[in-house]
């Protein structure tokens, strides 16, 4: 049998008209599997027309892997400061040699003004992916909602509501298991919380984070973030109240052991969560995939809702965007209190 024929480790190339110089497109980003920087381009690019109704219009952090996923805890870039070598790190401010056809957004927010950039057309994906951003994360609030000042900053808003502070159309139940537990509780504690949300109103839609947690979204008339975040920490003390088996309202990460942890704080303005269909840097190349409410409530082991980049193009070929309800122009308002 031949071998395979290795990818260029630098190509020019075009997409939708935008000429992309990509580069060391044979280095290997998930060292486990031999999963190389070529391959994570494609899947962006091929998962684009899935992804990008989801990002568009919103703030984007990434977390980029410059020398491959080396299972290190990630360290969030500051200013612009440079990483340690081979070390992953968040990125919020647009890099430099950001292109100049990359839309970027000024947002204020307590560690200053970060000039954010912006993903709407497939060739932001592709320059984020040669980039090795990995991990693509949003905040819950779009930018479009919002109104930047003269000097075009768009302030964050504060615990009081300001006029033209940007709004949340989307909630998120961010189910973070404690020690001990595996995805097989936190689908179980997923199909409760949904309970409780589909009982307010809302149309609850699962998503597996791509390692042992679940995300439970819904899309809701534009509020303010900090209606979201309080909704969101009744929910928290409405399951622990009612569940105290399974759920936890505290903290504490000793607290936390054999028990779920609904993360309200991800709902701050302030905060974002893993993109649906964003890669993960995790040891094996795995992706933040919508699920149905069939595959949640079937889960016996854990790798029951851990899919590969192919697994989820195999899937949206099958089922289409499983996270479209979030897309959904008709939302339904955030209930002022959770049932229960």
């Amino acid at each position: 049998m031949a071998q395979a024929e290795q990818p260029a480790r630098d190509v020019t190339t075009e997409v939708d008209g935008r000429v992309l110089g990509l580069t060391n497109l044979d280095k290997v980003l998930y060292p486990a599997t031999g999963y190389t920087k070529a391959e994570v381009v494609s899947y962006y690019l091929q998962v684009a027309p899935t992804i990008l109704p989801h990002v568009r219009d919103r703030a984007m952090t990434r977390l980029r892997y410059p020398d491959g996923v080396r299972y290190d805890e990630p360290r969030e870039e500051r200013g612009g400061s440079t990483p340690p070598p081979g070390g992953a790190f968040y990125e919020k401010n647009a890099p430099a040699g950001t292109p100049p056809w990359v839309p970027r957004q000024r947002v204020g927010t307590s560690d200053g003004v970060i000039d954010y950039v912006v993903v709407d057309e497939p060739a932001t994906l592709v320059w984020l992916a040669n980039l090795a951003a990995l991990e693509l994360h949003t905040p819950q609030w779009t930018i479009s909602s919002g109104t930047a000042g003269a000097d075009g900053v768009l302030d964050l808003p504060a615990e009081e509501p300001r006029p033209g502070e940007p709004l949340a159309d989307r909630v998120v139940v961010d189910l973070d298991p404690g020690a001990g537990m595996s995805i097989v509780e936190t689908a179980r504690a997923a199909l409760l919380v949904a309970g409780v949300m589909a009982a307010d109103g809302l149309v609850p839609v699962p998503q597996s984070s791509g390692s042992k947690g679940i995300q439970v979204y819904a899309a809701i008339a534009p509020c303010r973030s900090r209606d979201a975040w309080a909704y969101t920490r009744r929910l928290n003390a409405t399951m622990a109240r009612s569940h105290p088996d399974l759920f936890v309202a505290a903290m504490s990460v000793e607290q936390r052991r054999g028990r779920i942890y609904v993360d309200h704080n991800q709902n701050l303005a302030a905060r974002n969560t893993i993109a649906p269909y964003s890669l993960r840097g995790r040891e094996r190349p795995s992706v933040a995939t919508p699920v149905t409410w069939e595959e949640v409530g079937a889960v016996s082991a854990p790798e029951d809702l851990r899919f590969s980049p192919e697994d989820v193009l195999a899937r949206l070929e099958e089922h289409g965007d499983l996270a479209a309800d979030l897309l959904d122009e008709d939302r339904p308002p955030l209930p002022s209190a959770p049932v229960g």
